[in-house]
């Protein structure tokens, strides 16, 4: 009775330590690349609701379509020019309701509107010619990177439950891509449908029927791309990933034919749920959703090698986001999150819901500014780069951390997550090689003398004279440490547009090497070690 008891206090007391300590080891592996992603990993959408779109007694959307946005706007501007090359994503749920305004279309070319019976509750809407040429401008001037979501649905017809049959017509996206090829616009990736896979959301298309049209596509393609030096991309179907479905959609269309097989997330629930903000800060909550990255890496391997994995959209919050939190410094928490999940499991794109519009559009609807989300993407972008790296945390769960190589220049960038409200960690960083102890067994982050010895043999570069250097650090908190806050802090500073309406500059802090890394509660961290050897980033 009293052995039993004495487990039960120590299995408490080691739960305890493992939770709360406030010492963390992370060793980097730095030997392999686990994972690799695209340059153009991080991605934004424009998409097609308007005004009247709303949800939970408000209507989020303003004038930020893709037939509305101003697209004059220098904040705008700005905004995708700090990336250099931005991708974006044109698409979302009215896409299978668009038209292109091509001289052959044969009727007039109108925007949507509210409309009974309506999929979504509008009817078809109509894309300009002289839209999308002003569109290319805006693209073409701030070095975009474009993926333009086709509608799938033209010539099919609904017959029961939401399946839509018969064979998809071609006609009018075959003049939409002519016209686009005849003015030199350089669309990167033509994507197929949006939300037409399993069990669809307001309408499904079956896998076969999916699959002969996507070769068909492809064949138009080549056949028009034939004399271009450029050849885009075909992706496919923009939908919840479901395993079956899309099982039978690669082996259906077979080699080739499908570039990337795109899905979309929205694992935090409806806009609306109370629960959203302890869902992000819940790690074990946050890591439900990795079944769903390596369910799709696994279908690839097995039945679509020559595909690649991207996520398509993903906004945390369904039906335009949460009021509460999408706009705010807390939101950064999962998105950060996910795109450090989505990496290890070799996805090559992800593409957050929206550049602007909803509730959780990188910028504000209203006024163009950036909000909390954008930044954490702009970091990313810039301190992350293609290769994964596999790392052991030792410590808390609740810091999540993940580790690439240096964006452009040798070294190691990582990220760390403290979803902790009340710990302040304490983060060592190592390499494998000089890990300790040798033998490969647990580091107690408990004990004291273990915690001593680890500050003393603490890894950070094998040079000489590591104490000398010095590495940088970017840490993101809430203004007024509210992590409800719509202004993010970098290293204590409020990121704000300059005067000129320009992103302000993202200037770290340098700390020495051989010291502890330190996250505070609630807060973000990126931490570049440039001197890290790590041979696989060379």
């Amino acid at each position: 009775m009293i052995l039993r008891l004495l487990l039960s206090i120590l299995c408490f007391v080691g739960g305890t330590l493992s939770e709360e300590s406030p010492y963390v080891t992370i060793i980097v592996k730095g030997s392999d690349i686990v994972a690799e992603t695209d340059a153009s990993f991080v991605c934004a959408t424009l998409d097609w609701w308007p005004p009247q779109k709303c949800n939970y007694n408000q209507c989020p959307w303003g004038q930020s379509s893709v037939l509305n946005l101003d697209l004059t706007h220098p904040f705008l501007s700005n905004a995708i020019q700090a990336f250099e090359h931005l991708r974006i994503r044109i698409g979302g749920s009215l896409q299978d309701q668009v038209v292109y305004g091509v001289a052959t279309l044969g009727h007039p070319c109108l925007p949507f509107s509210k409309m009974s019976g309506g999929l979504f509750g509008f009817s078809e809407g109509c894309l300009s010619m002289s839209r999308w040429d002003k569109l290319n401008l805006l693209f073409q001037r701030t070095g975009a990177i474009i993926t333009f979501g086709l509608n799938a649905l033209n010539g099919r017809h609904p017959v029961h439950n939401g399946m839509w049959v018969g064979n998809w017509n071609s006609t009018n996206a075959r003049d939409f891509i002519k016209y686009t090829i005849s003015r030199g616009y350089p669309v990167d990736s033509w994507e197929f449908g949006n939300e037409l896979s399993g069990s669809g959301v307001s309408a499904r298309v079956s896998a076969e029927q999916y699959a002969k049209d996507l070769i068909g596509l492809k064949t138009l393609l080549k056949e028009l791309y034939k004399n271009s030096l450029m050849q885009p991309l075909l992706v496919a179907p923009g939908g919840f990933f479901d395993q079956n479905w899309y099982t039978q959609l690669v082996q259906a269309s077979g080699w080739g034919v499908v570039n990337a097989l795109t899905h979309h997330i929205y694992n935090l629930g409806p806009g609306d749920d109370y629960r959203i903000e302890s869902k992000i800060l819940d790690p074990r909550y946050l890591s439900r959703i990795t079944g769903t990255f390596r369910n799709l890496q696994l279908t690839i391997e097995r039945h679509g090698p020559w595909s690649s994995a991207w996520v398509g959209e993903a906004g945390g919050a369904f039906n335009s986001g949460s009021r509460r939190v999408s706009n705010k410094f807390l939101d950064s928490f999962w998105y950060l999150d996910q795109l450090g999940m989505a990496s290890k499991y070799n996805t090559k794109v992800y593409c957050r819901q929206t550049l602007i519009g909803g509730n959780y559009g990188l910028l504000d609807t209203n006024t163009f500014t950036p909000n909390p989300d954008y930044y954490s993407a702009l970091l990313w972008h810039r301190l992350m780069g293609k290769g994964v790296l596999s790392i052991d945390v030792s410590g808390s769960s609740y810091l999540r951390a993940y580790a690439h190589c240096r964006k452009g220049k040798a070294g190691v960038t990582l990220l760390l997550i403290n979803l902790s409200k009340s710990t302040k960690f304490s983060v060592t960083i190592r390499h494998n090689l000089n890990a300790f102890p040798a033998n490969g067994g647990d580091i107690q982050t408990g004990n004291y003398f273990v915690h001593s010895l680890k500050r003393a043999l603490s890894w950070m570069g094998r040079k000489a004279s590591y104490e000398s250097e010095s590495r940088e650090e970017y840490h993101l908190t809430g203004k007024g440490g509210d992590h409800l806050s719509q202004t993010v802090l970098l290293n204590g500073t409020p990121l704000e547009l300059t005067e000129g309406g320009e992103i302000p500059p993202l200037n770290p802090a340098y700390v020495p090497v051989s010291s502890p890394v330190q996250v505070a509660p609630l807060s973000i961290a990126f931490v570049v070690l440039p001197n890290f050897e790590a041979q696989a980033c060379i």
